[in-house]
């Protein structure tokens, strides 16, 4: 009787000890993991929003851009971390959907791994052309590719980028060559000498060439047109409303994280979602705001994993 009382005051005491701590949290800096290096449209939404929190939360979040491997080195590392919400992981669809879908041996498990804070976001991607390609809309394009099979050629620069133009391609009947990158800067860099002649790729800095008229977007992944480019329809509209893809950012802390923890991250992330001049910030990086509660951004996870892994499967892309 005396053993097992004095293992439920152990118990006990560890259990408001613990409590104790999550109540105060956050009491020192939280890390931010961002999967990509600085400059591109998901690094310049992470800083918006990491200064957004720290204000929130009274400490600062500090931005640890950790790239490579399509996110997974960044993924990785969270899993390794504490899970008591002062490593956190500002993720895209290409570390959490496409990395799974896309490896016979994913480096870690998108549902079981992580913890769900909240939804962040849609990315702008965007169906860029070289502007000298005879086409002005994704119909002529795909018309122009059926009457050249495998003349032309595309550029990637990380797995979303890939499976995006695996899917039209299923979708549309059409062949063309892959030249893979390592990053979007690049990718655009040729797109815009001509080296190229179309990329599905990330806003930055495809949104001000095209305004400028240097290179021609012909459809975005958005679920609507962005107000960045009005003019651009989404895929659906562009005439494959069997497009499923879709981009988007969200916030993941390590698996097991305390419930309070959780709650109150994703609380302070949907109510800076809302100002004004977070919203007006991320719009400049072609990032459209949409907060979430844990539970939704779980569904929605799910739906996303197995939306891109039958994505894999339809285009016949094999696991490598």
């Amino acid at each position: 009787m005396m053993h097992r009382m004095l293992s439920f005051t152990a118990a006990l005491a560890v259990a408001l000890l613990c409590s104790s701590a999550n109540a105060q949290f956050p009491s020192k800096p939280i890390r931010l993991l961002v999967p990509f290096p600085a400059g591109g449209a998901v690094d310049s939404a992470s800083r918006v929003l990491a200064q957004a929190m720290s204000q929130a939360l009274g400490q600062q979040v500090v931005v640890d851009n950790r790239p490579g491997a399509d996110g997974a080195i960044a993924g990785g590392l969270l899993t390794k971390s504490a899970p008591d919400g002062y490593t956190l992981f500002f993720a895209s669809n290409t570390a959490m959907n496409a990395v799974p879908a896309m490896r016979k041996l994913p480096p870690y498990d998108p549902i079981a791994d992580f913890t769900p804070v909240s939804m962040i976001g849609r990315i702008g991607i965007y169906l860029f052309v070289n502007r000298d390609l005879p086409v002005r809309t994704l119909a002529e394009l795909v018309g122009h590719a059926r009457a050249n099979p495998g003349k032309l050629n595309y550029g990637t620069g990380h797995a979303t980028s890939i499976l995006a133009t695996a899917q039209l391609m299923s979708l549309s009947k059409t062949s063309m060559m892959q030249v893979p990158y390592k990053g979007d800067g690049p990718v655009m860099t040729d797109l815009l000498g001509g080296r190229l002649h179309l990329s599905i790729a990330s806003p930055v800095p495809g949104v001000s060439l095209a305004r400028e008229g240097k290179v021609r977007a012909l459809a975005t992944l958005l679920p609507k047109r962005s107000p960045n480019l009005p003019d651009v329809p989404t895929m659906a509209e562009a005439g494959f409303p069997e497009y499923s893809l879709v981009a988007w950012g969200g916030l993941f802390g390590p698996a097991g994280m305390p419930r309070d923890v959780v709650e109150r991250l994703s609380r302070e992330v949907n109510s800076v979602l809302k100002r004004p001049e977070v919203i007006e910030a991320l719009a400049r990086q072609n990032f459209e705001p949409e907060g979430s509660t844990p539970e939704e951004f779980a569904a929605f996870m799910k739906v996303q994993v197995d939306t891109w892994a039958r994505a894999v499967r339809e285009a016949g892309i094999q696991p490598d």
